[in-house]
């Protein structure tokens, strides 16, 4: 199968585009900036939707869901708010079409017009908080903890597959408490959910810390968020977690009555995650020749691909595969058949290979005389002859093994790409020559920050948590400055 990927040596980026469209991840709809999600990119978000629901559970949260459209005079509520999105926002002002008087096509019927123009969400935190607003009376009514799926719309101008895309999937939590510090809490813990989720599921090691005030969600009081570095140096924001403090409950009048009958505002958090992760996931992990997919996460972990002459030869193979499914489905193991007749065996591995699938089984007729299977990994694409009396526990061993090392792949390359600068000059090299995270001195002034992305385009990822404190000097300005943060160029 000629797979026609560019080298990622070669054009990283061209490597990216290339593999979402012949992986059958996704593709550009007919909507400019927009994407079809295709079956199997979906089964792929649907394992990553499925593991993140059920943490979200596991920490007392629960699934709602609120309205696609907004009045625009919720947005107009918190002015920091606003001023984030407002360049971003798409606006629906009639609501109503009718035929073109000279049969041309449909046109917008002036007279249905809106009293109030609606804006299809870039996220929930209005529409929610006016909800809530009717939810919350006392205190016996917190915490309120509540989680959407859902889609959003932010005209990107931009776009690329996954990474930055004017519509886009996920999910946002969305809480409120009767306390600051339970507020602050519920802020720490989710990004901790994301972490894990990130590092033990995606195989993706991360850094949990602090947005700067320049980089902080739209109305966050703190913007807490986990940074992956990708396999061309960049650094992906794959999650945020925010903690809103009452800005939002002031704005929608969101009261409770406390135990001593006071009326307090509540104080509140949001936080997401997108299908940007699944841009994340390709580009940790994968190589010249497709997918690497963790085990925990791919939608087929094993496919079986049989090498025969004939039916009679299929037949006999089949029969053995079926046991085996069955056994490794047990163990919630899952297992692709992949008896396509119209195929060469060596056009399947391929195929297979491009997908991320990480183990493959190849079975003939010489294998079921003997006793034995051969059986490919994708991540180190080592291949071994087993006995088939063990397969089932070696299939189990292998799926560790592979998600293990995906990890520590991604874990060892990133630590390789953190690196100290103490002067801009040094900063500017490491940016153009090696790149990854810059551990870096800055005064803590937005001037500063701005300065800097304005001439070398990296940005302050993130203020690390428990961030070891030292003495130092902006590497911009030279003035004094207490610890170090994570600089980076950025998708």
């Amino acid at each position: 199968m000629a797979k026609g990927l560019p080298k990622r040596s070669d054009d990283y980026s061209a490597w990216y585009n290339e593999l979402v469209k012949k992986a059958d991840l996704a593709e550009n709809s007919a909507v400019r900036g927009c994407m079809v999600v295709k079956p199997y990119g979906y089964a792929i978000w649907e394992k990553m939707q499925q593991t993140l629901d059920k943490m979200f559970k596991d920490t007392g949260h629960s699934n709602a869901y609120f309205p696609l459209l907004i009045p625009k005079s919720y947005l107009s509520k918190e002015a920091d708010h606003v001023d984030g999105f407002a360049k971003e926002c798409a606006v629906v002002t009639h609501y109503r079409l009718k035929n073109a008087e000279d049969g041309s096509g449909v046109v917008v019927d002036p007279e249905a017009k809106l009293d109030e123009e609606l804006i299809v969400r870039p996220t929930s935190e209005t529409v929610i908080w006016s909800t809530y607003k009717n939810w919350i009376q006392s205190y016996r009514d917190l915490p309120l903890l509540v989680n959407q799926w859902a889609n959003v719309m932010r005209w990107e101008m931009r776009t690329r597959l996954f990474l930055r895309t004017s519509e886009f999937l996920w999910q946002e939590g969305h809480t409120a408490h009767a306390t600051e510090s339970e507020a602050i809490a519920e802020t720490k813990q989710m990004l901790e959910v994301y972490a894990d989720f990130a590092e033990n599921f995606m195989g993706v090691p991360v850094v949990k810390g602090v947005k700067t005030a320049n980089e902080r969600f739209a109305g966050a009081v703190d913007t807490f968020c986990i940074e992956a570095m990708m396999q061309d140096g960049k650094a992906l924001q794959a999650g945020t977690s925010h903690f809103l403090g009452q800005n939002f409950a002031k704005a929608f009048d969101v009261k409770f009555s406390d135990k001593d009958n006071k009326l307090e505002h509540v104080w509140g958090t949001s936080w997401g995650v997108s299908t940007r992760l699944m841009g994340a996931l390709i580009m940790a992990h994968s190589d010249d020749e497709g997918l690497v997919l963790p085990p925990k996460l791919a939608p087929i972990q094993v496919v079986i691909v049989p090498i025969y002459k004939g039916q009679e030869q299929l037949d006999a193979i089949a029969e053995k595969v079926k046991v085996i499914q069955k056994e490794l489905q047990a163990l919630n193991i899952s297992v692709k058949f992949d008896d396509r007749d119209a195929l060469r065996p060596g056009f399947k591995f391929a195929d297979w290979e491009l997908k991320g699938v990480p183990v493959r089984m190849a079975m003939g007729q010489r294998d079921l005389e003997n006793g034995t299977v051969e059986i490919a990994r994708r991540d180190t694409k080592e291949k071994n002859t087993y006995q088939l009396d063990n397969v089932v526990e070696t299939v189990q061993k292998l799926l560790e093994e592979i998600q293990a090392n995906i990890y520590q792949k991604a874990f060892d390359y990133r630590e390789a790409h953190i690196t100290k600068a103490d002067t801009f000059d040094e900063f500017k090299d490491l940016l153009e020559n090696k790149g990854g995270f810059i551990s870096a001195h800055w005064d803590g002034t937005g001037e500063t920050e701005d300065k800097i992305k304005e001439l070398t385009k990296a940005t302050i990822r993130c203020i690390p948590l428990n961030n070891e404190q030292e003495e130092g000097a902006c590497i911009y300005t030279g003035k004094p400055s207490t610890q170090r943060v994570l600089f980076a160029k950025a998708y």
